[in-house]
């Protein structure tokens, strides 16, 4: 059986579990949804989604400077307890995290995090680019919305692939660091400077 992406997508959203190991986990069952549910629970994954809805008040702030001085990046993860956020563990993922930032500069920590209008005006120029590329008026929708997805991965930090490791996003790794700790952990907010970047960006 044919594994679609939608397949994956539903059973991502129901579990909280990786887009790979929805994958695998749709492959090992033959596209079977429920049992692709309890293939992901016998191997641990999906504990991590039960988790999420816990308050996590406690955390880091962490601070990294790059490159001599040219990029500092300033960083809020949040867990459950002080215990866990004393872990190398926990301190080694906020450290991953606030070089991701250095590195790839997104603008959001979520899709929900984007204004509308900001929304708007990126689906308007992909409309108008596959226009101008002669598409057919029929799928011009279909291939803008194409577009607004890869536009998440690029400037939403959660769904940027890891700079250490492209097969797993930044949500990914957050979420084996919950099956690990037990905790719920949440990446809070962030702040990155570039040195003589416009005030306005």
């Amino acid at each position: 059986m044919e594994i679609t992406t939608a397949m994956v997508k539903e059973l991502r959203q129901a579990t909280g579990v990786g887009i790979l190991d929805c994958r695998k986990a749709l492959e090992a069952t033959d596209g079977d949804f429920d049992k692709a549910v309890d293939y992901l629970r016998e191997k641990g994954l999906a504990k991590a989604a039960k988790r999420m809805d816990r308050e996590a008040k406690d955390g880091l702030v962490h601070a990294y400077i790059h490159g001599g001085g040219r990029i500092g990046v300033l960083v809020e993860v949040n867990c459950e307890t002080d215990f866990v956020a004393r872990t190398d563990e926990f301190k080694t993922l906020v450290n991953d995290i606030a070089l991701q930032i250095a590195a790839m500069s997104p603008r959001y920590v979520k899709r929900e995090d984007i204004p509308a209008e900001v929304l708007e005006h990126e689906m308007e120029l992909y409309r108008a680019q596959a226009r101008e590329e002669g598409k057919p008026e029929a799928v011009v929708e279909r291939i803008a919305a194409g577009r607004l997805e890869k536009f998440y991965q690029e400037v939403c930090l959660l769904e940027q692939s890891f700079i250490r490791d492209e097969e797993r996003t930044v949500d990914d790794l957050i979420k084996e660091q919950i099956n690990k700790t037990g905790e719920n952990i949440v990446l809070r907010r962030f702040a990155r400077f570039e040195l003589g970047e416009s005030l306005g960006q």
